[in-house]
């Protein structure tokens, strides 16, 4: 478990409807623990449904729509998995957008499970090395990304991870890389 200070932190946290809640919930704490902000964007407005593998599970309150929310004002950002959320925001051009400001602003990003499929819409993926949930293999691939097997992968600034049995690894890396981005850069 790292110890980092996350104290200042805003983290976008993207659902639709059918994330996975424990992809959401357990990073979300651990983010928090750390001192970051989080704020649960969606395309829903008021409440959004998680799923707790293919079964209905909680809703939890959307702190901000999102066609209110601006990527600029947020430092990190993170995308759950379950099979509905990212297939949804992958389909909606406001949530490609979104996820495409922050890595044109080189911003850290954390993705688990089928959350990939939104960075393949965005078109953020070519050249670097990631994983996920194993059915994305092919869809990483053809996107010009590499898709390896590995609990947690990180390349540059992007952390993912396969499922929620890595959680605790991807909570680790996604931390220790979140930190990194709030570290003043040194020239020699």
């Amino acid at each position: 478990m790292t110890h980092e200070n996350l104290e200042g932190l805003r983290v976008a946290i993207l659902v639709a409807e059918g994330f996975e809640e424990v992809e959401m919930t357990k990073p979300r704490a651990a983010l928090e623990a750390a001192g970051a902000k989080t704020t649960l964007v969606s395309p829903e407005a008021d409440k959004v449904l998680s799923f707790n593998h293919h079964d209905k599970s909680k809703s939890y309150d959307v702190d901000i729509t999102l066609k209110e929310a601006k990527a600029n004002e947020y430092d990190a950002l993170l995308l759950p998995g379950g099979v509905m959320s990212p297939d949804t925001l992958r389909t909606i051009p406001d949530a490609v957008e979104f996820v495409k400001t922050f890595f044109e602003e080189q911003k850290p990003v954390a993705a688990i499970c089928h959350g990939p499929w939104t960075l393949i819409e965005a078109g953020v993926i070519k050249g670097l090395t990631l994983t996920s949930w194993p059915s994305l293999k092919t869809d990483i691939n053809n996107a010009g990304g590499v898709w390896v097997d590995a609990e947690v992968s990180q390349d540059r600034n992007l952390v993912t991870s396969r499922m929620p049995d890595d959680i605790p690894a991807f909570n680790d890396r996604m931390i220790m890389v979140f930190a990194e981005s709030l570290r003043p850069v040194t020239r020699a």
